[in-house]
């Protein structure tokens, strides 16, 4: 018997009812062989870890644009914390911890450099609107390829999680709601982490509350909701918080939006990344072009340009953006004094 099989039964004698089990997978989009090692889910797990797409999570924006020290979260970081807090619901639940990673850690695979700032101006700007959840779809159907693949062909059941991960769409498998509330534990407490850091705010400005009821520190938070969500979720088919928990964790995003995001001060920098990827756009707009070929060679003739361009600047790290744009229209010093 080949160890995938022995995965596959220990999994359907293990797992709770209600998971999703590798075996019963919709399939991808074209047709594999399966591993003789690893499920399904493993496969689509490894495949988005070893992408380029995933390696430049690195070095795009969380919330803070080009933060000065070394611990504030990146989107990796963030990919990573969410994938943390996944497997750690989905292990509790008995639910597959295998489909949660591959999900969690393709969820933010289509977002922008400059985080929701560079996703705003682009929808902006592009005539069809833009939309990081579609585009981490677009990212591993299409975009994201190897020497022998376009695209990552992954299985209906992570593509499902990932463009369901946020909005008013809902993931058709339990392993996709635990992501959906994951990202959601995650944000919350680690950008209060990262404004604490960055003097925006203070931890005894904190709703009161709020700190009474899930606690003063980091880790205290993010236990209080997880320990929550398995109680409200055990053996009933639903992920969910219990009322109370998700009232408490609403107060503190309310807080953030209020304190964080729609602060000055942390989004002192917002119009300049702005700038950045608005003029980017239109220089492609104007010089298409001038595109890398081998981004040019992933579409056929019939793709629009608007969305060939977004494409592109989507898939842009911040300092790759950056530095583009300084190449494209900061003048070079020349000569010698």
């Amino acid at each position: 018997m080949c160890i995938r099989v022995q995965i596959e039964d220990l999994e359907k004698n293990t797992l709770s009812q209600y998971a999703a089990l590798s075996k019963n997978t919709k399939g991808r989009v074209i047709e594999e062989e399966s591993c003789n090692v690893r499920t399904d889910y493993q496969r689509d797990r490894d495949r988005i870890i070893h992408s380029k797409s995933f390696r430049r999570l690195k070095h795009k924006t969380q919330v803070f644009i080009a933060p000065e020290g070394d611990h504030y979260r990146t989107r990796l970081t963030h990919t990573l914390e969410v994938a943390q807090i996944s497997r750690t619901l989905a292990r509790a639940l008995r639910l597959n911890e295998d489909l949660v990673e591959a999900i969690a850690l393709g969820h933010d695979l289509g977002h922008t450099p400059f985080g929701h700032t560079g996703e705003n101006i682009l929808n902006e700007l592009h005539p069809n609107g833009f939309n990081h959840n579609r585009q981490s779809l677009k990212v591993v159907d299409c975009l994201e390829h190897t020497e022998s693949r376009k695209g990552l062909n992954l299985t209906y059941e992570v593509r499902d999680g990932i463009l369901k991960h946020t909005g008013k769409e809902k993931p058709e498998t339990l392993e996709g709601h635990i992501v959906r509330i994951a990202d959601r534990i995650a944000y919350i407490n680690h950008d209060i982490d990262d404004a604490i850091r960055a003097n925006i705010i203070k931890r005894e400005e904190l709703p009161r509350d709020c700190i009474k009821r899930l606690g003063k520190y980091h880790g205290e938070r993010i236990n209080s909701m997880i320990v929550d969500v398995i109680k409200n979720s055990m053996g009933i088919g639903h992920i969910a918080m219990s009322e109370e928990i998700d009232y408490y964790t609403e107060k503190l995003r309310d807080f953030m939006f209020e304190r964080v995001y729609l602060n000055k001060a942390a989004k002192s920098e917002e119009n300049k990344a702005k700038y950045i990827i608005e003029q980017l756009y239109f220089h492609y707009i104007n010089n298409f072009n001038k595109l890398p070929i081998e981004h040019i060679k992933l579409y056929d003739k019939y793709e629009l340009k608007e969305d060939i361009i977004c494409d592109y600047i989507a898939g842009m790290t911040d300092r790759y953006a950056v530095n583009l744009f300084k190449e494209l229209f900061v003048p070079k010093s020349w000569g010698k004094f």
